[in-house]
């Protein structure tokens, strides 16, 4: 990709705990010591992520980077997919999905660092009825709890644990008739997961095996576990071992469609977006450059 000298910082003021003012100096520093132009950019509302990224992508910037959580960093790819622009992840948000697949370390110093060493690969991105997914999408009970928690203004691995400990009772497994690369398949699930990096984030692992450079999305059937089960399958998800669960079907697609009697709560990238009857989930492979800090992604 050549030499790195002009890079662009996009910060999501409102993503995690992290006082901005200080980041921004460790950012101007860390860009002067390596002899890189620095440019940062703070959001004002959703979606101005991607406005930003995509002006960048016109304006000979070598990398730039999502500074936040997996929010900011898909509005950041939906702006750069497609381009020669490499992005950068500075993970400062609860779950960093994407980043802890891709190796990027969780220390702003260490992520930072990747500036000019980190090494630029093309990753796959989905489609998830016309939204860019470049983590986990999902339909059922995730997505009920990414809609429910999108509406709370929290943030945090306990927040959200205690939400879905409290929803879990309530939602029911539903009827799901796939359509996986033109061959029909019907399950009763509780989560649909389209995987295209191994975990929603917090090192919760969805999909050990999954990776973003095959060209495929792993499709994960997950079904209701009664509350004895739980703490079990749990303990599978923290410990990358979800796919040798009983109540865990993967399947590996390139298209996908899902039809529903009634809407179903559906999440992209962890952001709840309401209910739909109707979905199409696509792989565009090869669509996006990212930087890694892992060969194993």
């Amino acid at each position: 990709m050549g030499e790195v000298t002009k890079a662009l910082f996009i910060i999501n003021p409102y993503s995690g705990r992290k006082k901005y003012s200080e980041l921004e100096e460790i950012i101007s520093q860390s860009c002067k010591d390596a002899s890189v132009e620095c440019s940062i950019i703070k959001t004002e509302r959703a979606g101005h992520a991607t406005e930003i990224a995509k002006e960048a992508a016109d304006q000979n910037f070598d990398r730039v980077f999502a500074v936040g959580g997996d929010g900011t960093v898909n509005e950041v790819a939906r702006g750069l997919i497609h381009t020669n622009v490499t992005m950068g992840i500075i993970p400062v948000g609860s779950g960093n999905g994407l980043a802890r697949h891709l190796g990027i370390p969780l220390k702003i110093s260490g992520a930072l660092a990747l500036l000019k060493s980190g090494r630029s690969v093309l990753i796959d991105a989905l489609q998830v009825n016309g939204e860019i997914s470049v983590n986990v999408s999902g339909i059922g009970f995730d997505g009920h709890i990414a809609n429910m928690f999108g509406k709370t203004g929290r943030r945090g691995l306990q927040e959200y644990a205690t939400l879905a400990a409290t929803e879990f009772r309530k939602f029911k497994t539903f009827p799901a008739p796939l359509t996986i690369d033109d061959e029909q398949y019907n399950s009763d699930a509780f989560i649909i997961a389209f995987a295209n990096s191994s975990q929603f984030g917090n090192n919760a692992t969805i999909s050990p095996d999954s990776s973003v450079c095959d060209g495929v999305v792993d499709v994960c059937i997950i079904k209701k576990v009664s509350l004895l089960q739980a703490l079990g399958f749990a303990g599978k998800m923290f410990t990358r071992r979800m796919h040798k669960s009983a109540f865990v079907e993967i399947i590996k697609a390139k298209k996908v469609v899902v039809s529903f009697d009634n809407p179903m709560p559906f999440h992209v990238d962890g952001e709840g977006l309401g209910l739909c009857k109707e979905f199409k989930i696509e792989v565009i492979p090869s669509s996006l450059r990212v930087l890694a800090n892992s060969d194993r992604i």
